[in-house]
C-alpha cells in the first residue's frame, strides 16, 4: 500500500495522499512544509536579495518579449521596480540617506498596451503584485469598495503573509475614472472622484491602514490587517480620454514670439500625448496632491499601422499564436494568408480600437471556424481574404465603428 515518504503513515490514514514521480506526501506533511517555509523566509527575512535582482535592462527585455514598442514606458517601469528592490535591501541598512519611492503614472490613449505591460512584468517579479481597478472605489460611508481594499489582493498574492505583502507592488488601472468630476462646487459630495483621491494619499504617501481581509466596504465589527504601506510600490495607468485637448491648448498658450510659428511646426499633432505634463493631469481632474505622489510621469505612443502588423505576430504570446495553438490542440494546421492579417490592421485603425481591436476582428473572423473544424477531421485549414472581409461584413461591424465615432 502506498504510504507517505515524509510520515510514514498510509494512504487510508491520512486525508490526501499526493503522488510524485519517485514517492508521495500526505496532506499534513505539505501544511506543515508549508509553515517550516514561512518561518525560514522570517528568519533570513523578507525580500529578494541584491545580487540576484533583475537590472533594468534585463526587465526591458523580458517586456520586448511580449509587448510591441513603447520604449518610454519600458524604461520607466523597468526602473521603477528596479529601485523597488534596491529600497527594500537598503532600508537594513544604517544610513543618514533614506530613499523614497518613486510611484510612477502611465498615461495613453485606449489599447495601447498599459494593463498588458503590467501583466507582464508581473510574471518576472520577485515580490507579491496584483492589479486593481479604481472604477469600483468610493468615498468611505458609500455603496461601492473603500481605498484600503486595493490592498486585499495584494495580501491575497503574498498568501496572507503581511510582512511580505508590505514589500509588493500594486497597480491601479483606470486611474483616471477618479478625476474630480468638476471645479465647480457642487451640493452634492463628489464620492468616487475627488473623495477617493483624497483616500488614496494616505496609501501613496504610506502609512498603516486597516484593510478588509475579503476587500469591500469596512464594517465596525469585522477583523482588519493592518498593512504598512511605505514600501508598497504603486504603478498608476489610465486613457486619460480628450486630454490631447489639454496638451494643445496648454502648447497654444506657451507659442509666443518671433519664433511662434517655428515653434508650432515642431509639435506632432499626431502624438500630443508625449507632451503630456503634471499640470495637464491637474486640468484633467486629479487633485495636485495626487500628482505629487506620482513624481513618474510616462506615456505610452499611439499604435500605428507597423505596430499593430507587429502585434499581430511577433510577441511571445501573439492573437495569432494563441488561435494556432487552439486549433493545434484538435490536430489542426491553422495558416493566416498575408493579406487578413493587413485587412484586420486596417479594420482595426478605421474602428480606433488599437491592439483591443485586433483581438475582436479575429475573433469574429475566427468563430466560424472554431465552429465547424472541431468536428470535420480536417488536418489543415486556411483562412482567406475573401472569407475574412464576408465574416466581418457579416458581423455588421460597422456598428462597432459608428459607436467608436459617438465617444
Amino acid at each position: 500500500m502506498n504510504k507517505c515518504s515524509f510520515c510514514g503513515r498510509t494512504e487510508r490514514e491520512v486525508g490526501l495522499l499526493i503522488y510524485g514521480m519517485d514517492g508521495y506526501i500526505c496532506d499534513e506533511c505539505v501544511a506543515q512544509a508549508s509553515q517550516i517555509v514561512k518561518q525560514h523566509k522570517a528568519d533570513k527575512g523578507v525580500g529578494p536579495k541584491l545580487e540576484d535582482l533583475p537590472k533594468p535592462k534585463e526587465i526591458k527585455a523580458y517586456l520586448d518579449k511580449y509587448v510591441i514598442g513603447q520604449d518610454a514606458a519600458k524604461i520607466a517601469l523597468s526602473v521603477a521596480v528596479y529601485n523597488h528592490y534596491k529600497r527594500l535591501n537598503h532600508r537594513g541598512e544604517t544610513d543618514d540617506v533614506e530613499l523614497e519611492k518613486s510611484n510612477i503614472i502611465m498615461v495613453g490613449s485606449t489599447g495601447t498596451g498599459k494593463t498588458l505591460l503590467a501583466r507582464t512584468i508581473a510574471k518576472m517579479l520577485l515580490v507579491p503584485f496584483s492589479i486593481v481597478d479604481a472604477t469600483v472605489l468610493t468615498e468611505a460611508g458609500y455603496v461601492g469598495e473603500d481605498v484600503e481594499s486595493l490592498l486585499s489582493r495584494l495580501l491575497q498574492a503574498a498568501d496572507g503573509d503581511v510582512k511580505l505583502a508590505e514589500k509588493g507592488i500594486v497597480f491601479i488601472d483606470e486611474i483616471d475614472k477618479i478625476a474630480r468630476k468638476g471645479d465647480n462646487p457642487s451640493i452634492t459630495r463628489d464620492v468616487s472622484g475627488e473623495g477617493v483621491q483624497q483616500g488614496l494619499l494616505k496609501l501613496l504617501e504610506g502609512s498603516v491602514v486597516n484593510v478588509p481581509p475579503q476587500g469591500g466596504r469596512k464594517h465596525p465589527e469585522q477583523q482588519f490587517i493592518q498593512v504598512d504601506t511605505r514600501n508598497i510600490l504603486f504603478i498608476c495607468g489610465g486613457a486619460f480620454d480628450g486630454i490631447e485637448k489639454r496638451i494643445a491648448q496648454r502648447l497654444n498658450t506657451h507659442v509666443v514670439g518671433f519664433d511662434a510659428s517655428r515653434n508650432v511646426a515642431k509639435i506632432d499633432k499626431a502624438n500630443m500625448m508625449q507632451y503630456i505634463a503634471p499640470m495637464d493631469l491637474k486640468s484633467f481632474g486629479l487633485i495636485p496632491e495626487i500628482i505629487g505622489r506620482l513624481p513618474v510621469l510616462t506615456h505610452l505612443e499611439p499604435l500605428d499601422r507597423k505596430a499593430l502588423r507587429s502585434i499581430l505576430t511577433e510577441p511571445k504570446n501573439s492573437i495569432v499564436k494563441q488561435y494556432k495553438k487552439m486549433f493545434e490542440i484538435d490536430g489542426v494546421a491553422l495558416t493566416f494568408e498575408e493579406e487578413v492579417l493587413d485587412y484586420v490592421v486596417d479594420k482595426a485603425i478605421e474602428f480606433s480600437l488599437g491592439a483591443r481591436g485586433l483581438r475582436s476582428l479575429i475573433e469574429v473572423i475566427m468563430m466560424k471556424p472554431m465552429f465547424e473544424v472541431p468536428s470535420t477531421g480536417v488536418k489543415e485549414y486556411v483562412v482567406t481574404l475573401d472569407f475574412a472581409r464576408q465574416q466581418v461584413e457579416n458581423a455588421n461591424m460597422s456598428v462597432l465603428k459608428e459607436s467608436t465615432e459617438d465617444r
